[in-house]
């Protein structure tokens, strides 16, 4: 009987590649060599029997078959990780209420929140979505949330992995990305002074490094709009309403990056933390920090 299906782990270096947009990059997700990736993505598309992937200058993206594979794939490896977990006896029953910024991923967060739901089925989960500042200082509230996903500037020495505070313990870094002085697609290539700017409230730790930066090395700007969140800071951006400062996931959708030559200054990376556990902390809770690591990455 001829074998049908997939194998787990090219569908798994699949997926990291799919989502990076390049081979380089997906290679580093799963630890392997660009050779040994290209090697089980030519095996894949061999068994699946047509090309999942256009390459390019600018990396990879999948092809209509490819996407279709890619819901696919997530779906199997999320139930593969369930069934291990749940032999293992790590499954996750009960009630799991989390915090994230907003500036986390804002296109992918809804695919990663149901690829933990579809993991462990039993889990009851509650996100909400709140500012790094009241998601930090409220990182010893157990009232309000059990695991929380802050973004912090790394405008210092840059921390190490595990670097971060929170009950006196260390919080994870899960992802960094670039800063970037963004705009609408169809804004002009060249904005004239005063720079127009689009803003979230003064709570946001990144809109008032923003303005503190730009009095620093005394460029001219006004606030043209204020937004309630990186959504309607997106909006803005599209309808033409002036320039921000997003971080790298955040970008898309008529969403681009400035010209490096406008006169803007440099700006820092963006680490995105999750926060330690704290004294008392259930298992439930711990076991779901463990598995979120892996997913936030």
């Amino acid at each position: 009987m001829s074998q049908r299906g997939f194998d787990l782990a090219q569908l798994r270096t699949f997926v990291c590649v799919a989502e990076s947009g390049s081979v380089s990059a997906g290679a580093e997700r799963v630890f392997l060599s660009q050779s040994s990736v290209s090697e089980q993505l030519k095996k894949l598309e061999e068994r699946a029997g047509q090309p999942l992937f256009v390459r390019g200058r600018q990396g990879v993206s999948a092809t209509p078959a490819g996407e279709r594979l890619l819901e696919h794939a997530r779906r199997i490896l999320a139930m593969s990780e369930a069934a291990f977990d749940d032999l293992q006896g790590r499954s996750l029953d009960g009630e799991l209420r989390i915090a994230i910024t907003d500036y986390y991923r804002p296109h992918d967060i809804a695919r990663i929140l149901k690829t933990f739901s579809e993991q462990h089925p039993r889990l009851k989960l509650h996100v909400t979505v709140l500012p790094s500042t009241v998601i930090d200082s409220g990182a010893d509230d157990h009232a309000s949330f059990d695991i929380g996903l802050s973004a912090r500037l790394v405008t210092g020495q840059p921390r190490s992995r595990g670097a971060g505070g929170g009950a006196g313990a260390a919080s994870v870094v899960v992802r960094r990305e670039k800063l970037l002085w963004v705009s609408g697609a169809d804004a002009a290539t060249h904005p004239a002074a005063p720079f127009q700017l689009v803003l979230l409230p003064t709570t946001c730790q990144l809109q008032r490094f923003v303005v503190k930066l730009l009095d620093e090395h005394k460029v001219s700007y006004v606030v043209s709009h204020s937004a309630s969140g990186v959504a309607g800071l997106q909006l803005a951006l599209k309808a033409g309403l002036g320039i921000s400062c997003l971080n790298e996931s955040s970008l898309g959708g008529g969403v681009v990056a400035c010209a490096a030559n406008i006169g803007l200054p440099s700006l820092p990376a963006l680490e995105f933390h999750l926060l330690p556990r704290r004294p008392g902390e259930s298992e439930l809770v711990s076991n779901a920090r463990n598995a979120l690591v892996r997913l936030f990455a």
